[in-house]
């Protein structure tokens, strides 16, 4: 077989060769990855030599870099290019990749000598790099179960193979759920209310399907189902779309609560093996937060604030409700429709007066502008990069003459890609061995509205925001200027990582940088400044059901996981009813995500159990980081260019909270994130 993965790629900058790639290569390159690093790893533990920091830690740091490359890309094409024969080997490789890496972890001899290397640290002549890799190797050990009694590693290794396989299964099954639905509407009727771009999107999703042509077609995915729930005038069928939403996978084919019982029981038990109280305590001993107390007290000096908020304004759209002549209380299905209504009573703005502002090319153009404004980078469209999808495109980025890196933009839904937004990597940026530079290979994956007709793809501003939110963690991997892999970039604690995404955001409805890129789309006007005024004067609008539903998640996610231990008889719907009645969550609210679809601490993917708290924690961070720019100028070359050497470019070489004081001057406090969320009390 002439397999890709087995030479090196004949493409611009060694991109992964996507245009060769076909399923059968993946297992016999995943076979030969792991072959080749337990060589590697063979040849460590049998040195005759006394263990040294060259040839232990950092040749284990350099080992397995095939198995690396298959990954990343198998299992980016996993979220983006799903299909069964996909499921299929995922599910055949997954629990052979979780031995591999406990093959690696639990190797006494190899253990022997990485412990060696760590209790001489201090006599060794490391730079800060070096010894910040010897402490995380060390740390991924112990906490990998190297210091576990033979007699439990057996267990410890059923446990991390049966997860492997339990988060692919969820994910998958959120993913079919999500597709398997459609609402159809067959009478203009249902249509009331519904702007013209929206019906005119569900008309083309109809028409792409003979048995539901000249009809409208609404699927669960976000282009589609958030202006259904905004501004369908039809009470009966928001109810219809938004339980079709809220309850897949509860039940059914696609059924998650025998996953969830399963994952969560398992975690509480690989947890208590490793010597933590919980899951939580675990996850969070290598985070900034360090233990749940201190998330949870975070969150509540949110939750309480927003709470209130969310109360005033669900009153406020009774009253609505109640003025135009409705006998029904408030209900989830409701609340993003007399949100809009009320907003547009209040400050006069709409979605639908937004969007004419924000084409995605615009958007685009403009954190492409505000890249070279705050860190002098350029874009240059390669249309000799091969691509993993044909809706992607990949640019050249460069830092004056030089290339940096390779950006991947996946812009539309589509039902091979799993919901949401997301930053990853083909391949991480940091040195050879022998010290030559490796270019990341950033990939930002969106579910944007498709351009309909003559229509380009208009974003409503929550769309925008994630647009420059994804944009900040592309920076972060750009930008990275680290020796080893496993601590550039993005590869940080998870309550760290959202900092450069979320500080973006702040740009994106700043004034100023408004008036640079938020253009009409038919007449290349720039957004005028009365709507300006309107989308500031409407900035802390709604903030109590956003924050409300992002903290009940928040604190769904760690009542899960401070869980000690999960009886047979565990029910995840009754568990997540209790949690957010004891929290005092509205009826007429729901948690951000359901257990049953809550991919963020289920999913394979994504990695935040015990950490969507992170959002919180990081907009702190983010919310007093922008203050200094706002001080100095939002485009001061000055702050970005200390943003970027202390955070952008340092990835995990030396603790989070340092680089942010080196950056700031100071602690962060929480008074900026309550200020800009209009949550001060």
């Amino acid at each position: 077989m002439n397999n890709p993965f087995f030479s090196k790629p004949e493409t611009p900058y060694n991109v992964p060769a996507f245009d060769r790639l076909r399923l059968p290569h993946f297992l016999p390159a995943f076979e030969e990855g792991m072959r080749q690093q337990k060589e590697e790893v063979a040849a460590i533990v049998s040195d005759t030599r006394q263990p040294t920091f060259e040839n232990t830690v950092e040749a284990l740091e350099y080992s397995g870099e095939l198995l690396n490359e298959v990954s990343a890309v198998f299992f980016n094409l996993c979220e983006t290019n799903n299909s069964p024969e996909m499921n299929d080997i995922a599910a055949e490789i997954s629990p052979k990749l979780s031995a591999h890496s406990d093959d690696i972890y639990l190797n006494e001899q190899l253990f022997r000598r990485i412990k060696a290397v760590y209790d001489k640290r201090d006599e060794l002549s490391l730079d800060k790099e070096q010894r910040r890799l010897l402490e995380e190797t060390y740390k991924a050990f112990v906490r990998g179960g190297a210091n576990l009694p033979e007699d439990k590693q057996e267990r410890f290794r059923a446990i991390n193979e049966r997860l492997s396989v339990l988060t692919l299964d969820f994910g998958n099954h959120v993913l079919d759920a999500t597709n398997a639905y459609q609402l159809v509407i067959e009478d203009k009727a249902g249509l009331k209310g519904l702007p013209t771009s929206v019906v005119a999107a569900a008309a083309a999703t109809a028409n792409e399907n003979e048995a539901t042509r000249g009809k409208w077609v609404f699927t669960l995915h976000n282009p589609s189902l958030i202006p259904f729930l905004q501004y369908a005038d039809r009470r009966d069928l928001r109810d219809t779309l938004w339980h079709a939403y809220a309850s897949r996978c509860d039940g059914g084919r696609y059924d998650n609560n025998g996953i969830i019982r399963e994952i969560v029981a398992l975690r509480a038990e690989r947890a208590r093996m490793l010597g933590y109280r919980t899951h939580a305590d675990y996850v969070l001993d290598d985070c900034m937060a360090k233990n749940p107390e201190a998330v949870y007290k975070l969150l509540k000096q949110v939750w309480k604030p927003a709470l209130a908020k969310a109360k005033e304004e669900a009153s406020e759209y009774q009253g609505l409700i109640r003025k135009e002549g409705g006998n029904f209380d408030l209900q989830p299905w409701d609340w993003r429709y007399y949100a809009e209504k009320v907003r547009k009573a209040k400050y006069d703005l709409n979605d639908e007066e937004i969007r004419p502002y924000f084409q995605l090319e615009h958007v685009r153009d403009g954190v492409f502008m505000l890249a070279n404004r705050l860190y002098g980078l350029s874009f240059k469209l390669n249309k000799d990069i091969p691509v993993y999808h044909p809706d992607a495109v990949a640019y050249e980025v460069y830092d004056a003459d030089s290339v940096i890196g390779v950006l991947f933009l996946d812009y539309f839904t589509r039902e091979s890609k799993r919901s949401g937004a997301w930053m990853t990597e083909f391949r991480s940026q940091c040195r050879t061995e022998d010290g030559q530079p490796v270019l990341p290979v950033i990939s930002l994956v969106y579910n944007f509205p498709r351009p309909v007709g003559e229509h380009p793809s208009l974003l409503n501003f929550d769309e925008a925001e994630t647009f420059f939110h994804e944009f900040g963690h592309a920076m972060h991997g750009l930008l990275s200027r680290c020796r080893y892999r496993s601590l550039g970039g993005t590869n940080v604690p998870r309550d760290f990582v959202e900092l450069p995404s979320q500080i973006m955001e702040n740009w994106a409805s700043h004034p100023e940088m408004m008036r640079l890129y938020a253009q009409h789309y038919q007449t290349g006007d720039t957004i005028p400044e009365k709507l300006i005024a309107k989308i500031q004067a409407a900035a802390t609008y709604g903030q109590g059901f956003m924050n409300t539903e992002l903290i009940a998640a928040s604190l769904l996610d760690m009542d899960y996981h401070t869980l000690s231990e999960v009886k047979a008889n565990f029910i995840p719907t009754s568990f997540e009813r209790e949690v957010l009645n004891k929290y005092g969550l509205p009826s007429s609210i729901i948690s951000r995500y359901h257990s049953q679809y809550f991919q963020h601490i289920f999913a394979s993917a994504s990695g935040y159990s015990a950490g969507y708290y992170s959002y919180t924690w990081s907009a702190v961070l983010d919310a007093d980081a922008f203050s200094l720019f706002t001080e100095k100028g939002i485009f001061s070359r000055e702050v970005a260019d200390a943003f970027r050497k202390n955070i952008l470019e340092k990835g995990n070489t030396e603790d989070p909270a340092v680089l942010y004081r080196n950056f700031r001057g100071q602690d962060p406090t929480i008074l900026p994130l309550l200020r800009k969320r209009g949550l001060l009390q």
